[in-house]
Order: structure tokens, then sequence, then C-alpha cells
């Protein structure tokens, strides 16, 4: 049979079904709504130290921390729209940029990215990063404005690459004639600032704002601010949105994880042709989205705890009680296998504690009388799935 037949027409039959969104972006991280609950606080407090930056001073440098999904990147986006919106109406030049370090994670990506967002032509590798500073400079100087830099998950670059970038940008200003610049740094790490050199850390922290998780209630307000925008009318069931907020709020009060959920659960409804978001659908979509967590979580792990990860598995499947000397005698026979060499059992332990803190095994120690005091793991994760992604990422043939 032609597949070209079999599937003639596909995309027409799927475009047909009744839709049960009006604009799913509303429910994407990237998405700044005109209004934010429950952060009038923050904004107020960001709002009155950047003020200056419309009277042609030069703000304090902020450092904005909190837990992932408590607002702390959308507050500051939009701070930065008001304050241009502000600036371009009083006639007083502003400019703010953002950077996500997780991605731009050297001296050189970042200082490149500011220079090209200025007008410099600058190549992405290739110059010495002084030359690229001063490309930065020289632009910023012709446009004579005051310079916003928003420099998110700015933990990630310091861990990645040290924090000279942070310095030399938090010093700019005494080589800057006509223009001025200040930083707002976003951590999800509250002892952040421990990793840096004195010199940056009293430079980058004139201002510090914590934000602090949400709870159910205001999970559910932000909701229906975004449900009336993403969603045709009618099409929730009244359930929905607390269970979303629910479950968001037993998760450190993350709102990404509340709105993920509402997202997933209609698109979950809407490919199946239902006409209304249920109950079922928020939890079919809350284990999709832990399976998908924990996919990312294995993937990015190092290649020694992957390999213990999966002498675990083996274990399991054999339906054994696992301890920490069995797991680390089926480890040691894998890195055999593999020509790798393997860690000591000191150092397992370890991994096995740091594999317990992301949720992909639970521990408990139990006494063996005389032979002394040892770990009994249980996997709390779907084994196949992660089996596969291990066998896939380290290519084994077991």
């Amino acid at each position: 049979m032609d597949i070209r037949t079999t599937f003639s027409g596909i995309f027409e039959s799927i475009l047909q079904r009744e839709p049960i969104f009006k604009s799913k972006e509303a429910l994407r991280h990237s998405y700044t709504p005109t209004e934010l609950p429950h952060r009038e606080k923050e904004i107020r407090h960001l709002a009155n130290i950047l003020a200056p930056a419309l009277k042609g001073e030069t703000p304090s440098n902020i450092l904005i921390y909190g837990k992932s999904g408590t607002g702390k990147t959308i507050v500051s986006k939009f701070i930065a729209r008001e304050l241009m919106n502000t600036g371009k109406k009083l006639g007083v030049p502003v400019k703010a940029m953002y950077i996500n370090c997780e991605i731009t994670d050297t001296k050189y990506r970042v200082l490149a990215n500011l220079a090209m967002g200025f007008g410099a032509k600058v190549p992405f590798t290739g110059w010495p990063t002084d030359k690229v500073y001063g490309a930065l400079l020289e632009k910023l100087d012709e446009q004579k404005q005051t310079v916003v830099v928003i420099l998110d998950e700015i933990d990630k670059l310091v861990l990645k690459s040290g924090d000279e970038v942070i310095y030399s940008l938090t010093r700019i200003n005494s080589d800057l004639k006509s223009a001025r610049m200040s930083i707002i740094g976003i951590s999800n790490d509250l002892k952040f600032t421990s990793y840096l050199d004195s010199r940056v850390k009293s430079s980058l922290g004139d201002e510090e704002i914590v934000f602090p998780p949400y709870n159910a209630r205001q999970l559910e307000d932000i909701l229906r601010q975004r449900a009336r925008i993403a969603f045709k009318e009618g099409v929730l069931d009244e359930c929905v949105i607390p269970l979303c907020a629910a479950l968001a709020a037993r998760d450190h009060g993350d709102a990404r994880r509340a709105l993920d959920l509402l997202r997933v659960a209609g698109e979950i409804a809407e490919r199946e042709g239902d006409e209304y978001v249920t109950e079922e659908h928020v939890k079919r979509a809350n284990r999709k989205i832990e399976e998908d967590h924990i996919a990312k979580a294995v993937k990015t792990l190092p290649t020694q705890s992957k390999l213990l990860l999966y002498s675990l598995i083996l274990l399991e499947e054999e339906g054994k009680n696992i301890t920490t000397g069995e797991a680390y005698e089926v480890y040691k026979k894998l890195c055999k296998n593999l020509s790798i060499d393997h860690l000591t059992l000191r150092r397992i332990s370890d991994i096995i504690s740091e594999l317990d803190i992301l949720g992909i095994l639970r521990t408990r120690v139990i006494s063996r009388g005389r032979y002394g005091r040892t770990k009994e793991i249980k996997l709390e994760v779907p084994i196949d799935g992660i089996k596969i992604i291990i066998e896939d990422e380290l290519r084994l043939k077991v």
C-alpha cells in the first residue's frame, strides 16, 4: 500500500478538530502578561531601584534569588519592558537586554551577545575577549543611553566559566564615557555569592531581592488569569485549575510547573478530540511531565552515575533487595566490560545519596548486626524507559 495514499489529508483531518485553545502561548514560560498577580511588592521594589535610569542616572546592580517558578524572570522582563516604554514616552534613552546564562555560558558569548545587541559586528568565535569588550564599549558610547542587562541563571555562568565576565560588566561604567550599565543577576541558588570573588560580590550585590514560593491559592489566581487568555470559554472543568495549582504548590510553589500542567492537560484533551479538559487529563499531564523531568535528569547525569543507575536497574529486574555493596559489585563489572576505571565504594555511596536527592531512588539505612550497616535501595522511576535512555546514551550492550 502506498503510504502517501494512506496518510493523504492527515493534517487536514487534524485541523478540522474543534480547538480548545485560543492562544496556547499564554501558557508558555516565554509569555510576559500585562499583569503579574502576587508579585506587586517585588515589582515596586525593582521599579524603585531602576527608576534612576529615567533620570539619566546609573541604577544599582541587583541580585534576585528564589526557587524555580517564583516569578523572577517574568517580573524582570516585565519591569524591563515597562522601563523602556516609559523611557520612550519621556524621551530618555533606556534599553534592556536579556541573556540566559545557561545557554550563553562563557565570557566571550556574553560579551559578543551584548555587543551584537547594540549593532557591533562580532563573530561568534575567534576574537580575543578584550577586542569584543572594546567593540561593546564603542557601541554603548555611540548610543549614549542607560542599559540594564538581565543575566538569568547567572550562577550557571559562574560555575562553568568563573566570575571574570561579571567583574568586567560591574566595572564597565569606569570605561564608558557617554553610556551607563546596570546588571540584574537572577539565580535559583541562595548560596550563589559564595562562589564569587569578594570584589565581584561587593560590586554585583548592591541590592538583593528574594522571591518567595507561591502558595496554592496564589497559583490558582495566576492560572485563572492565563486560562482566560489561553482557552475558549467553558472548556475547563471546575476542578482543573485547583488541581494544577495543588500539584504545583506541592512542588515548591512552582508557577512554571502549574502552567505546564494546564497546557499539557489541554494538549492531551485537544489531541484526543475531547470537548473539555478534565481532572483525568491533568493527572495524565502530571505523569508525562514527571517522566520527561526524570528522563532529562538521567540524560544529564555523569557517565559514572549512569553506570551505577544501570547497575541498580539490573538488580531490580532480578527482583533482589538492593544494597550498596551489591550495587557496587555489579557497577564494577560494568566498568570492567567497558574498560572504564571504577570509583571507590565511598564515592559510589555519595552518588547514591545524590540520586536520592534527585528523587530517582529512595534509600534507608539498615543494620546487618555484626556485619555493620548498609543502605537498602529502591528505584522510584519506571525502569524500562530509564534503561533504554542509558543504553542509548552509553551505547551499552549488556
